[in-house]
């Protein structure tokens, strides 16, 4: 038997390298819009993580609730009515669950509504994120509560001690303006004074001076003349 082989012709081939890259790059396409969908899918579960889980331990706890409250149990507090009619008794008991059940929910959903849990969660996403890019440890508690206690009031006392100083230097400037001010109010009271002594003077002298040439001229020579 005669095999029979076959050759790609170069149009063929070239054809096939080019359906080749171009099936590449769909893929390459295709794997980076999976990476970006993939970190935004890991996104939206961290931001919603701590809100799925306290609807799964709310929604765990209240199935607990729900089956303590079986139908063994139910039916046993109610003997004489299960033993007329079984059946009523389970209608009883599901209607129970179920009104049971919603009235649980309604109370949570409004609690949650009430204490903002949703938005509580929120901040602590936000204070997480803001705590991968802080690098300095958290503060935890030493075991000693003094030291836990001043090392949580030294901080404060320290900045409103820098507070005061600088409050106390702005004081203590207007003070040194307001001394300021106030000598030159003095200084120019005291030569105001100066000036008004000096012009008494000056006039007491001429009153003095006009006094005595008066007294030296005689009146009845001067109407005689």
């Amino acid at each position: 038997s005669v095999k029979m082989e076959e050759h790609d012709t170069p149009g063929e081939t070239e054809d096939g390298k080019q359906k080749e890259n171009e099936s590449t790059e769909k893929q390459s396409d295709t794997a980076g819009g999976g990476e970006a969908s993939g970190k935004a899918a890991e996104e939206t579960t961290a931001r919603y993580n701590r809100l799925k889980l306290f609807d799964k331990v709310i929604q765990k706890s209240l199935n607990r609730f729900i089956e303590n409250a079986s139908f063994k149990v139910f039916s046993s507090k109610f003997r004489p009515l299960y033993k007329e009619n079984v059946k009523r008794m389970e209608e009883i008991h599901n209607q129970f669950t179920v009104v049971l059940q919603k009235s649980i929910q309604e109370d949570i959903i409004k609690l949650m509504e009430e204490g903002k849990i949703e938005s509580k969660f929120q901040e602590l996403d936000k204070l997480e994120n803001e705590a991968k890019d802080n690098p300095e440890p958290a503060w935890r508690p030493s075991g000693v509560p003094e030291q836990d206690f001043c090392s949580f009031l030294m901080p404060y006392y320290q900045k409103q001690k820098a507070y005061m100083k600088l409050e106390l230097k702005k004081i203590q400037a207007e003070n040194a303006a307001l001394a300021e001010r106030v000598r030159a109010g003095r200084e120019k009271i005291a030569q105001t004074e100066q000036c008004i002594s000096t012009d008494v003077d000056e006039w007491n002298a001429k009153v003095i001076d006009f006094e005595r040439v008066t007294s030296s001229l005689n009146p009845v020579d001067f109407f005689d003349e």
